[in-house]
């Protein structure tokens, strides 16, 4: 064996070593993270499959298993089905109504011609920086019927001559908290929309703009077809965070007036850990199977979500394949 082999293999003995080290030790540092998330993640989501199938306060040794009863008792819940509603209002009303917003205002921001658009992307983004309970709080504040900001600007204006309920009226509270969490959440839709519009070569604006195309038509020919796969992503990330509600809802009206805002969260945590008015106790079992409903029905919806961007992708690429060999 020649020195210069001999030095090859010492090195691939030695690359070889260092490789299987580095991979242990990515592993013990993995361990801790991995440990905490089967703790505070996976533990609790078997367990609340456990709990659902039993009938248990949650704060006593009297736990008895009633399979499935927690269920078919959900199927004929009115106060369930009722809070699943208003939980998909958010999805289907709140997601389109946000998404369409942030893209309208991501486009004029991006524009290079926008002055102070640094300032008002900040301005933007600043409510999601803050406590969903502390906007909450501040919220009630500001649309209270008695001097609020809003009732006095609207009197003042003669565009109301009473006060508006709109935390206090049953009809108006679910779609005012709606509202409010759609603005508190805009901003960080908004960036998503302003990160896919980097993507978009400025070559293709050239060349559209020699090719005499105006803003409007950049936008149409040249940005949405190449945000359409961005698009699907940002839908299902705002539907995830518009069933995320709990906060902002239990700081302005706790579920109220008259469970008109309860949505599926604030029914679970009422279910597992608040007596209802009648002197019943918690019922963390039959919370548990509200969750795992709750739960699959949205995994569902992911799934069909990525199915329907999985399609779409395929089309796009098969689209480029056809204008390449009509090329």
């Amino acid at each position: 064996m020649t020195a210069l082999e001999a030095g090859s293999a010492v090195q691939r003995r030695v690359g070889g070593w260092y490789q299987r080290t580095t991979s242990r030790w990515c592993y013990v540092f993995l361990l801790p993270a991995l440990v905490l998330t089967a703790m505070f993640t996976f533990y609790p989501m078997v367990m609340s499959w456990v709990y659902s199938t039993m009938d248990w306060a949650g704060f006593s040794n009297d736990m008895t298993f009633v399979g499935l009863g927690n269920y078919r008792e959900l199927l004929g819940d009115h106060m369930f089905w009722s809070a699943l509603g208003r939980s998909m209002i958010f999805v289907l009303v709140g997601t389109p109504l946000r998404v369409g917003l942030a893209l309208v205002v991501a486009v004029i921001l991006n524009r290079q011609v926008m002055r102070l658009s640094v300032a008002f992307r900040t301005l933007f983004f600043l409510p999601v920086m803050a406590s969903a309970s502390i906007i909450g709080v501040v919220m009630t504040f500001v649309l209270s019927p008695n001097n609020g900001p809003i009732n006095t600007a609207l009197a003042g204006t003669g565009l109301a001559g009473s006060p508006v309920e709109f935390l206090s009226d049953p009809k108006l509270a679910i779609w005012t908290a709606l509202l409010v969490h759609t603005w508190k959440n805009f901003g960080i839709t908004m960036i998503y929309w302003l990160a896919a519009l980097q993507t978009v070569p400025a070559e293709y604006y050239e060349a559209a703009r020699i090719d005499g195309a105006g803003w409007a038509g950049l936008v149409r020919h040249v940005t949405m077809p190449i945000l359409l796969p961005f698009a699907l992503i940002i839908i299902v990330l705002t539907a995830k965070e518009n069933l995320q509600a709990f906060a902002i809802i239990q700081a302005m009206t706790q579920g109220g007036p008259y469970f008109s805002t309860q949505v599926m969260e604030i029914f679970i945590y009422r279910t597992a850990f608040a007596a209802d008015e009648a002197g019943g106790v918690p019922r963390l079992g039959y919370a548990s199977a509200a969750g795992c409903f709750f739960g699959t029905v949205t995994l569902l919806l992911a799934l069909v979500q990525l199915w329907v961007a999985r399609r779409v992708a395929e089309t796009r690429r098969e689209l480029g394949r056809a204008r390449g060999d009509a090329g």
